[in-house]
């Protein structure tokens, strides 16, 4: 098939063009940057020159490639884990998700695309006992950044699966880990847990659903390839609260065990969002051992 890739050089991008590559598809990646195009069709991939937030260049790179499917991975995620950064990324990553998002939806509609899927976020869910599904709703009345991160993605998956002229897809997926990521050796969480600024909040019940970013690729080429319109649930199938992942991935590290502060004190140093995901001991798991799809993607517990 011909793919459309848009956001193809993040963390989830790289493996996903590597995966749509091996499998034979003819890939055009956009990009803003011309000086990015040689590297793309050294890879075998056609460039598009566009910025997502130009609605007419956006439509007439989309128009020119005529793909069969588009798929949306726009995200403007900070270097390091930190509070301060991700507040500082915060009105970047929701328009580029929104009005970027917007611009390459609408290019293609007005283009013909068949397929379209778009990046969206499974541990937000609603919490609760046992586990969530894809009619799970994602939790509006959480810790400030989450509630208004939830609404975004809500709206993104409304307008997509909204559409009944295009097969709309949204793939939530669980916290991503491997190569590129926040979670590896040399990458910024490993960091701060070697110097033990990364705790266990109060009890540490917060649950995690991972999900390895090579995986990541698998599921989304699957879902490009035979997948049903609808929201899936992509995650690993061993969801972990942080009193057991944290101490394991220090001691994958040779790091100190992790600090574990209580709740006020974490609230006062990092604010509600470390809390909802550090301890908050009604957090629903967001993995099912298997989701409603005619697909699968290959599932592997946290090796640390």
């Amino acid at each position: 098939m011909k793919i459309f890739v848009a956001g193809g050089t993040g963390a989830i991008g790289r493996p996903l063009i590597a995966e749509l590559l091996a499998k034979g598809h003819a890939l055009v990646a956009l990009t803003r940057s011309p000086e990015k195009t040689q590297a793309l069709v050294e890879q075998g991939i056609e460039p598009a020159i566009a910025d997502v937030f130009d609605t007419d260049a956006v439509k007439a790179v989309v128009g020119r490639a005529q793909p069969e499917v588009v798929i949306e991975q726009l995200t403007a995620l900070p270097k390091h884990y930190t509070r301060a950064e991700f507040n500082a990324a915060a009105a970047f990553n929701t328009r580029l998700r929104l009005d970027g998002g917007a611009n390459v939806l609408a290019a293609a509609q007005a283009a013909g695309v068949r397929r379209y899927l778009r990046q969206s976020i499974a541990f937000w869910a609603v919490p609760g006992p046992g586990l969530a599904d894809e009619e799970t709703p994602l939790a509006f009345d959480a810790s400030p950044a989450v509630a208004a991160d939830a609404r975004v993605v809500v709206e993104l998956e409304h307008r997509l699966l909204g559409n009944s002229n295009i097969e709309g897809i949204a793939l939530r997926y669980g916290f991503f880990y491997g190569p590129g990521t926040w979670f590896i050796p040399d990458g910024d969480v490993a960091q701060q847990v070697r110097q033990q600024q990364f705790p266990i909040v109060g009890n540490g019940e917060g649950v995690w659903s991972w999900l390895h970013i090579e995986d990541t690729a698998i599921a989304t080429v699957a879902a490009a390839e035979q997948g049903n319109p609808g929201i899936y649930l992509i995650a690993n199938n061993q969801p972990l609260a942080v009193r057991e992942w944290l101490p394991a991935f220090a001691q994958w590290l040779n790091a100190p065990p992790p600090a574990q502060i209580s709740v006020e004190d974490a609230l006062k140093a990092s604010g509600a969002d470390a809390v909802y995901y550090g301890d908050s001991d009604a957090r629903r798991i967001e993995c099912q051992g298997k989701t409603r799809t005619e697909f699968s993607a290959a599932t592997v517990g946290v090796d640390l």
